[in-house]
C-alpha cells in the first residue's frame, strides 16, 4: 500500500523552482495526487501531496530535501500521513466567503475564530493587501471556501456574517 506525504517548499522565486522540487518526487517513483503553488513576496511556495510505494522513502527524501536547500537554495520538509485512507465526505455543503476591508491587525485570526466556534472548516484560504487607487489606504481582502455543517442553515450564517462584518468594519459576502 502506498504511503502519502505532504511537502512543503519555498525558496525565491526565479524560473525552474517547480521544475527542481517536482523532478525530486519524480526521480524518486513518487505520484503527485495535488499541489497548491504560489508566490508569496519574493518567495515562491509550493504545497504537494503525493504518494510513494517505497517503504524506505522517508528517509530518502530527507536527504534530498537537504540536497534540495544546498544544491538549489530551496527549503523543503516533507512529513508523512498517518491516515493513508482519502477524507471521507461527511455531511457538509460549502460556500465561499468575500471579505474586504482597511487592512488591520487579526482580521484572518478573528473571522478564522469566528469560523471555527460555528464549525465551519476552511478548506482553501486566499488573501492579500493591496493600496487603494482611490484613497491610497491599504485595503485588504481574502476569500475563504469553507464547508458548512449541514445542520448550520445559509441563511443563520449569513447573518451572523453580518455582525461579523460590523466587528471588523469589513464587507462580507457569502456565495453558495
Amino acid at each position: 500500500m502506498a504511503q502519502r506525504f505532504i511537502m512543503t517548499a519555498f525558496g525565491k522565486d526565479r524560473a525552474g523552482i517547480v521544475a527542481d522540487v517536482t523532478r525530486l518526487l519524480y526521480e524518486n517513483d513518487c505520484n503527485l495526487e495535488d499541489t497548491t503553488m504560489s508566490m508569496l513576496a519574493d518567495e515562491f511556495t509550493l504545497s504537494l501531496l503525493f504518494s510513494s510505494q517505497d517503504p524506505e522513502i522517508d528517509e530518502l527524501l530527507a536527504r534530498e530535501c537537504r540536497r534540495l536547500e544546498l544544491d538549489k537554495g530551496i527549503s523543503a520538509f516533507v512529513r508523512p500521513l498517518q491516515d493513508n485512507k482519502p477524507p471521507q465526505v461527511s455531511s457538509y455543503k460549502t460556500c465561499t466567503l468575500h471579505i474586504e476591508g482597511l487592512d488591520q491587525a487579526g482580521i484572518v485570526y478573528k473571522t478564522s475564530q469566528f469560523l471555527a466556534e460555528r464549525k465551519l472548516n476552511i478548506i482553501h484560504l486566499d488573501s492579500a493587501a493591496s493600496m487603494s487607487p482611490e484613497s491610497g489606504a491599504t485595503m485588504y481582502s481574502m476569500t475563504i471556501r469553507a464547508q458548512v455543517p449541514e445542520s448550520l442553515p445559509f441563511d443563520q450564517l449569513e447573518e451572523e456574517l453580518s455582525s461579523l462584518a460590523d466587528t471588523l468594519h469589513v464587507d462580507v459576502f457569502m456565495t453558495r
